[in-house]
């Protein structure tokens, strides 16, 4: 699906909500019963007088009593408002107000309150909600399929998480609250924001406390830095902002000297609130599903198991022991490497060339590639199958001439390659080789678990700044659909 088909769709199911509207909405019937009214309903139909302003926007149609409530059915006559009385005998039961919009629509209490045919509303907003999960969907499948390595997967899936999570709560709405009409809608859909933000306040609460140990075990091992310190701001960056609407509102609420007022349901100061506490709940909300995101896709790509149909396979490099063997880590990419080999050549007997990769450097014996080979050559690997790389000094390098001599060995034949390095460096290795052109699969070895929270944190900003664009445009959708919303509440107030 295109972004015209999805922008024709909205279009045409706007357009089905209000011809519902204007076509139901005519006509309105109000349900009384004893408890709303707090006495008895006559059942004499003769006994109660329903009387309205003269020259009101409604007449009323229609009057009956069944199983204890009374029904009063109104018919538009021309835009306006007016205030209806019940009377059971002389004495004054009850009152309510009247709207009558344009094309005859009424609407009950409020300008913005319930009318008949409203169901349509939240109808319209879940069936095009879907239409738009479909759409990411679809955006999402094609790139996965194109590779996994790419932060716009990462950015569709936590939009997909956040529009799931929309779409779950607007369902829930629907048959257990049974809200309907416009302005039960908005008060939904502004709900919705903050409580789901309050949702995964526990996951955010926890993920600071371990992302602090994590990072304490970090620092203690690889030296302090604000870098090694990401996962702890980033923690209690999203404590705070999920309990800043809470604590904002409480604070305007209950405190003798607020900075504005917000208990006048006429005035700006309550508006500005809710709409400030929707768009920080939103922002926390859709930061947390990238996050989740990003997780997921982090795991998915450190799970990720290559096809069987590689010829050759890259081990990135890294720091080597000062006599020149190979560090835990570097071993278990190795090690990986060649667990990955022998369950080719068990389900395909395709043999695989190693080409270890990484240069020498000033604090090391020997390059890391040469000391990777040897390493393969002490486990049985023939030194025929193994293609050293030995001038790099980061992961960009690595890969950009591990492939140009890949090239130049596979002498312009057709070939597959694959890659091995730690598990939480798959998603960034297979990022950087698909800049370069170079598709390329790469499999995780396992590494110690304060890594992982750190590269998460990390692939999550990196998100962040390259999809910023489009992040930006998903965030300025909901804020304009949230001052509209806001807005809505306003007029309702207002009028």
């Amino acid at each position: 699906m295109s972004k015209k088909k999805l922008v024709l769709i909205g279009a045409v199911l706007f357009a089905l909500c209000a011809a519902v509207l204007i076509v139901c909405g005519q006509t309105y019937t109000v349900r009384l019963n004893s408890e709303s009214i707090s006495v008895n309903i006559p059942e004499d139909t003769s006994l109660i007088r329903v009387e309205a302003e003269p020259g009101g926007c409604a007449e009323m149609t229609g009057l009956s009593v069944e199983d204890d409530v009374l029904s009063i059915r109104f018919s538009s006559l021309n835009r306006g408002k007016t205030d209806v009385t019940v009377f059971f005998g002389d004495e004054p039961q009850t009152m309510f107000r009247l709207y009558t919009h344009v094309f005859g629509v009424i609407t009950y209490e409020t300008a913005f309150g319930d009318s008949t045919g409203d169901i349509a509303i939240p109808i319209t907003v879940l069936l095009f909600l879907a239409a738009t999960l479909w759409f990411v969907i679809g955006r999402y499948r094609a790139d996965v399929k194109r590779s996994i390595y790419q932060y716009r997967n990462v950015m569709e899936l936590g939009l997909l998480i956040f529009l799931g999570f929309w779409a779950l709560d607007l369902i829930l709405q629907l048959i257990v609250y049974r809200n309907n009409g416009l302005l039960d809608s908005v008060n939904g859909f502004l709900g919705a924001l903050h409580s789901f933000s309050l949702v995964v306040l526990p996951v955010a609460f926890v993920l600071s406390i371990l992302v602090t140990m994590s990072n304490l075990s970090l620092m203690r091992k690889e030296g302090r830095s604000w870098r090694n310190m990401l996962g702890v701001f980033l923690g209690v960056g999203l404590c705070l902002l999920t309990l800043l609407p809470t604590a904002l509102g409480e604070y305007l609420q209950w405190s003798p000297n607020p900075i504005m007022d917000v208990h006048n349901e006429q005035g700006a100061g309550l508006y500005i609130e809710t709409f400030t506490e929707g768009v920080i709940s939103m922002f926390v909300a859709y930061l947390e599903c990238i996050l989740i995101g990003t997780v997921i896709f982090g795991i998915k790509a450190a799970k990720h198991i290559p096809k069987f149909d590689k010829d050759y396979i890259l081990i990135l490099g890294c720091q080597l022991m000062d006599d020149g063997s190979l560090t835990p880590l570097l071993r278990s990419r190795a090690d990986r490497a060649l667990e990955f080999a022998r369950m080719q050549k068990e389900k395909t007997g395709r043999e695989i060339v190693f080409v270890p990769s990484g240069g020498q450097g000033a604090d090391e014996v020997i390059a890391e590639a040469d000391a990777i080979k040897n390493y393969l050559v002490s486990v049985g690997i023939p030194e025929e199958r193994i293609l050293s790389e030995n001038r790099s000094v980061n992961t960009n390098e690595n890969i950009a001439n591990s492939m140009e001599l890949i090239r130049e060995h596979a002498d312009g034949k057709d070939v597959q390659t694959a890659f091995s390095t730690t598990n939480y460096h798959v998603f960034r290795a297979g990022l950087i080789a698909e800049r370069q052109g170079a598709h390329l699969e790469g499999i995780g070895s396992s590494t110690k678990r304060y890594f992982w929270i750190n590269a998460f944190v990390r692939e999550f900003i990196a998100t962040l700044v390259s999809e910023r664009k489009k992040h930006i445009s998903v965030i300025a959708a909901v804020t304009l659909m949230i001052a509209l919303a806001v807005v809505v509440k306003y007029l309702s107030a207002v009028f």
